[in-house]
């Protein structure tokens, strides 16, 4: 989930969703058991934005076991 007062452009929004989305993928088979909420909390403005998208795909990955490395 991301609002419109954490991202307020709909392009960075939908980057932010998609990058999680395809982290997600990756992961599929050793995440099945879960169910996952990701939410952006506080606004992540353009540089801050990927960061935020790869903090995400390395909090899953470890979730999975998977090295982040």
């Amino acid at each position: 989930m991301v609002g419109r007062k954490a991202l307020p452009r709909a392009v960075d929004r939908n980057r932010f969703k998609r990058k999680v989305r395809e982290a997600l993928r990756r992961a599929r088979p050793a995440i099945e058991a879960y169910d996952l909420i990701v939410r952006l909390k506080r606004p992540a403005p353009g540089p801050e934005l990927d960061a935020a998208a790869d903090e995400v795909a390395g909090l899953i990955a470890l979730l999975c076991g998977q090295s982040t490395g």
